[in-house]
């Protein structure tokens, strides 16, 4: 069995502890799978479900929104009434707008 001086083992574990920090380096920070990259897309995608889970209640309001329009006429003149400001022959619009204090 042969016995390493100090020097010698100091060199060795030193060049262990170099390769290991560029094995850390490059796994973390470096590599296309690194944990850096792996974070960043987790958080894109919760943001993309996020997104996904509010179109698809826009959807649902919508489509009951299509239906009552087409079931109901009252509600349909209402609508119109409201978001494309039409009116009747003999009938003005007035707009009317509140200023909010800040």
């Amino acid at each position: 069995m042969k016995i390493l001086n100090k020097r010698q083992l100091k060199f060795k574990f030193n060049r262990y502890v170099i390769l290991g920090l560029i094995a850390f380096i490059w796994i973390f920070f470096l590599d296309s799978k690194s944990v850096v990259n792996l974070i960043s897309v987790k958080s894109e995608i919760n943001q993309l479900n996020k997104e996904k889970d509010y179109y698809l209640n826009k959807i649902q309001e919508d489509k009951q929104k299509i239906k009552e329009l087409k079931t109901n006429k009252e509600n349909l003149e209402k609508f119109a009434r409201e978001q494309y400001l039409m009116k009747r022959k003999n009938e003005d619009i007035y707009i009317l707008t509140t200023k909010v204090k800040q």
